[in-house]
């Protein structure tokens, strides 16, 4: 792969930078670099690589020059997409269980319906849609969303596989997606049901926190026969896979569903996680995935549908304090997300973490 084609670390994220900070100049030099080696529509390519990503990038952008490049790249984000779900739903049709990778937001479908969204393209987001109502169903006995590997794909996973419940690689990913699609108008037979279906499997696993609640990260088949996590408490509140993202997709799935009950435990989870001491010590980087631009970020696309109010002030301190001068330029980890975190920006470049 060519990294520069990378939103995650690449130019593509130091271009969305640029862009959504009015630096055009620097915005041109970072897509030159992108896409010096060309534009991948091959296996690899999702949200976050190759032509989706440029496409997610360039959405934003009504410069006259970019015209062409908005327009291909939109034709490659729907090939990329079309052969993909046409591979997941042979795999659903076969009754085998998935790789996180299918489905989840950073490499699988559920990024590609983000950029069909970002594109305004309903009928290439309906067919994800589509796919994502028959992830939810389930495969001899467990959710479909359920893997076969464990959470590290690199490293040998417990027996039996997982089930991921992060916003960057597990099912609240869809449900936000599900969630966020049906607030826009958007739908397909069977998504309030397969929306209330993850709901109902995270209120299984939900534990309480002081005030508020948590999820493990994720569940083994162990888990599922005790009954109860081996997590015994909230990790780092982190975007990925702490409490916050998943928090904010049953925020969305909420008000989708007209479900009061469950945006107030939403809300409430957050707001006792970000009062927490011990859970905010555990971020000591400033990135997006896992640090305090991740938070911040977050708590923005919260306290902005919260019925109550959310003080956002301790975590833009708690950003600003863990700021770090060397950081690598990129958007997922370094620099250009954390500073997109703090930056006055005028779109919503953070539907990239489906946060809106």
């Amino acid at each position: 792969m060519t990294t520069a084609q990378s939103l995650s670390s690449g130019a593509v994220g130091i271009a969305l930078l640029h862009l959504e900070t009015g630096n055009q100049d620097a915005a041109r030099a970072a897509l030159h670099e992108a896409v010096a080696d060309g534009v991948s529509i091959a296996e690899g390519a999702s949200l976050y690589y190759g032509a989706p990503a440029l496409a997610f990038v360039l959405a934003a952008t009504d410069q006259p020059g970019l015209a062409r490049a908005k327009a291909a790249t939109a034709a490659g984000t729907a090939t990329v997409t079309r052969r993909r779900l046409q591979a997941a739903h042979r795999r659903i049709d076969q009754r085998r269980r998935p790789p996180y990778a299918e489905y989840d937001l950073i490499r699988g479908l559920t990024g590609l319906g983000v950029v069909a969204r970002r594109l305004d393209d309903p009928g290439l987001l309906r067919e994800v849609l589509t796919y994502l109502v028959r992830l939810t169903e389930p495969i001899d006995g467990l959710p479909g969303w359920w893997c076969p590997h464990g959470p590290n794909r690199t490293k040998t996973g417990p027996p039996g596989g997982h089930g991921n419940h992060g916003i960057a690689h597990g099912i609240t990913g869809p449900a936000a997606l599900l969630a966020l699609a049906l607030l826009d108008g958007v739908r397909v037979d069977g998504q309030e049901q397969a929306l209330t279906t993850i709901c109902q499997w995270l209120d299984a696993w939900k534990r309480p926190a002081g005030a508020g609640s948590w999820w493990p990260e994720v569940v083994t088949r162990d888990d599922l026969d005790r009954g109860e996590p081996r997590q015994r408490g909230p990790a780092r509140p982190s975007w990925c896979y702490g409490t916050p993202g998943i928090a904010r997709a049953q925020q969305l799935a909420a008000r989708a569903l007209g479900d009061t009950p469950r945006q107030h435990l939403a809300e409430t989870a957050f707001a006792a996680c970000i009062q927490d001491p011990a859970q905010r010590a555990r971020l000591t980087e400033p990135g997006l995935c896992h640090g305090t631009a991740g938070l911040l970020t977050t708590a923005r696309r919260i306290a902005a549908d919260a019925s109550n109010p959310i003080a956002l002030a301790p975590l833009l301190h708690l950003h600003q304090d863990t700021a770090a001068a060397d950081a690598s330029p990129g958007f997922l980890d370094g620099a250009s997300g954390a500073e997109l975190a703090t930056a006055g920006t005028t779109t919503s470049w953070d539907a990239c973490l489906l946060l809106c």
